[in-house]
């Protein structure tokens, strides 16, 4: 049996905001996804799912339980190999699609690979193939700001698949667009995710497209329950 891509086993974060009261966000939360698995991941607004995306991710760290990304033992790791695992085997796409506004969108797909230690020529290639992928490849050359909303975030999703990662984590990845753009884009990610066999954990409110991954995971009071 495959090692999962994400495991993540009693999880638990506490924020202090300076009331008398401490913020419990997660109680114990444990999970497991598997390569080439889709999970949607639904949460009220404040239910702390950008926070266990973040944990999950190598972004932030967890009070208590263990993190694991393909096999791999992250807790108590060194920020050095935080970032290196991150870099490498982990993708984010979020709400707003934060292209570098100055690079073209293929610059954009380019320059986490050479952050990788990617060839340059091999980069462009990837770059180009992604872009084709998605839709977008005629607007290779544009800037974002020349771009539609739809076409920034695809290009986004590229730029998170640029370093072939393992596993995918979205917050919201259609929650800015309008709802023809929002299936456009998603269809397009969700085609990506299952070409390229990524696992992937998708934070999303809209339900239908939840329904369309492989199972529904709900987030609550701090803890996990299945859709």
């Amino acid at each position: 049996m495959s090692d999962p891509a994400l495991l993540l086993d009693g999880i638990q974060k506490t924020y202090n905001t300076g009331k008398p009261n401490a913020v419990q966000v997660l109680r114990g939360v444990s999970l497991r996804v598997e390569p080439g698995e889709i999970v949607a991941l639904v949460a009220p607004s404040g239910a702390g799912k950008s926070t266990l995306l973040h944990i999950a991710g190598l972004l932030d760290t967890a009070d208590a339980g263990r993190v694991m990304i393909g096999g791999q033992e992250m807790t108590g790791q060194s920020d050095r190999k935080r970032t290196a695992v991150r870099r490498s085997e982990v993708g984010f796409i979020y709400q707003f699609h934060h292209l570098l506004p100055e690079f073209t969108a293929l610059e954009n797909i380019i320059l986490p690979q050479l952050a990788n230690g990617v060839p340059r020529d091999k980069a462009e290639l990837r770059a180009a193939h992604l872009l084709a992928t998605v839709g977008v490849g005629a607007r290779a050359d544009h800037r974002p700001a020349a771009l539609s909303g739809g076409e920034q975030q695809r290009v986004a999703f590229c730029r998170a698949l640029a370093n072939e990662p393992q596993l995918l984590l979205a917050d919201e990845p259609t929650g800015n667009l309008d709802p023809a753009t929002s299936e456009t884009v998603f269809a397009a990610l969700l085609d990506l995710a299952r070409s390229t066999g990524l696992a992937a954990l998708i934070a999303t409110h809209n339900l239908e497209l939840a329904a369309r991954m492989d199972r529904i995971l709900r987030l609550d009071q701090g803890q996990l329950s299945a859709g």
